[in-house]
Parts: structure tokens; C-alpha cells; sequence
């Protein structure tokens, strides 16, 4: 059972559906008790940092996020939903995420690169992750963004992109594996990304 988490901030039938379509059920719910008592988790979102970082603490479910990553749930953040993992974001100054992985949010230069970056682009992989088991060499993956991640532990970092900068867009952290892009709209690649966040990493508990 996925569990993925409204908060009022993200294209949550996309992805359901796209959970559904790799044999997996799924929910969209705001439930704590529901969260915390699925198999795996989504964090998702789209829109401006601060906006939704409000949203969560109004509804109590920064600290849902935070006891799922406690309890060593798999999580998976997509697009804003990585971002919100960092501890701030130049889109939102002042404005405290969740501070789960060292590193802030930037925003994309401009370098005569069309912001937003939007669109099919490469990845580049750093490691070996059970997230990009069997995908193809440099996997082309869907963007939509204004703002990119910056990790303080390169160790994190499994994948990068280049867009005018090097940008950070795909990192792991104990149970937590979170992508700029989004799966949901990147065709099959997308799809065996999910396939493999179902059903090829274990929590730091054993969960699977």
C-alpha cells in the first residue's frame, strides 16, 4: 500500500494512478494513522516552497514526515517534495523545511537556459541505487522546476542533471530516496523508477 501524502500541493492523481499502473494500491490521504501504517510513502508536490512548508505544519504532517522517516518507512520525495526535505530555499526565505538532509535550495542560474528548466533531460548517475535498477544508460526523466537542491554530503547525491549548472535531482539518506523529476510523467523510465521504490529497497528496519 502506498500512502501519499496531501497536503494540498501536488499532481497526487498522477501519481496514484502511476502506482496503480505497477500493481500496487494506493491512497491519497492526510490520515496519520493511514501514513504511518502503509508500506511505502510519497511525498510529492509542486508550487513555492514556503507554501507548502505552511501547509504541512498546519496540518501536523511535517512531523508525520519526520516519524515515517524515524520508523524507517520508505519515503519517496518527487519534485517539491525533495526540495522540502532540505532545511531552507531561496524561493522562500526565513521559511525552515524539514531539515531531514543538510543542504538548501537554489535557484537555477541564468545562463541563457530557459527557466523554467522544463522538459525531458539526462540524468547523470553518481551510485548504484536500488532506485535505477535496470534503466537504461543516462535515462532521459521529466522536469518541471525554478529551484534545484543543494546537498551538503555529496555522499547523498545519486544523481545529478545538467542545465546551464550541475544541479543536484536525485538523493538517498537512510529510507529516504526523493527525485527532482517526475516519474509519473516520464514514461516507461518513470515507471520502473516506481516499480523499483515498490518493491526493490527495504527500510532501515526491515520493512518491505
Amino acid at each position: 500500500m502506498f500512502a501519499i501524502i496531501d497536503y494540498g500541493a501536488g499532481n497526487l492523481s498522477s501519481v496514484k494512478k502511476a502506482c496503480e499502473h505497477i500493481g500496487c494500491s494506493a491512497t491519497i490521504t492526510s490520515d496519520r494513522a493511514a501514513i504511518l501504517t502503509s508500506g511505502r510513502v510519497v511525498l510529492p508536490g509542486v508550487g513555492a516552497f514556503g507554501d507548502a512548508m505552511q501547509s504541512l505544519r498546519k496540518n501536523g504532517l511535517d512531523d508525520v514526515v519526520r516519524e515515517v522517516v524515524q520508523r524507517g518507512l520508505p519515503l519517496l520525495g518527487i519534485c517539491l517534495g525533495l526540495q522540502l526535505l532540505f532545511e531552507s530555499s531561496e524561493e522562500s526565505p526565513g521559511v525552515e523545511g524539514l531539515g531531514l538532509i543538510k543542504g538548501r535550495v537554489v535557484r537555477i542560474p541564468d545562463r541563457g537556459m530557459k527557466i523554467p528548466h522544463m522538459g525531458w533531460n539526462t540524468l547523470n548517475i553518481k551510485k548504484d541505487d536500488t532506485l535505477f535498477t535496470s534503466l537504461p544508460p543516462s535515462p532521459y526523466v521529466y522536469f518541471v522546476h525554478s529551484y534545484y537542491v543543494q546537498a551538503d554530503d555529496r555522499d547523498k547525491v545519486i544523481a545529478t542533471a545538467d542545465y546551464g549548472v550541475e544541479m543536484d535531482v536525485a538523493v538517498r539518506h537512510e529510507n529516504v530516496q526523493a527525485v527532482q523529476f517526475h516519474p509519473e510523467k516520464s514514461g516507461a523510465v518513470g515507471i520502473d523508477i516506481l516499480r523499483n521504490f515498490a518493491f526493490g529497497i527495504r527500510g532501515e528496519r526491515g520493512l518491505r
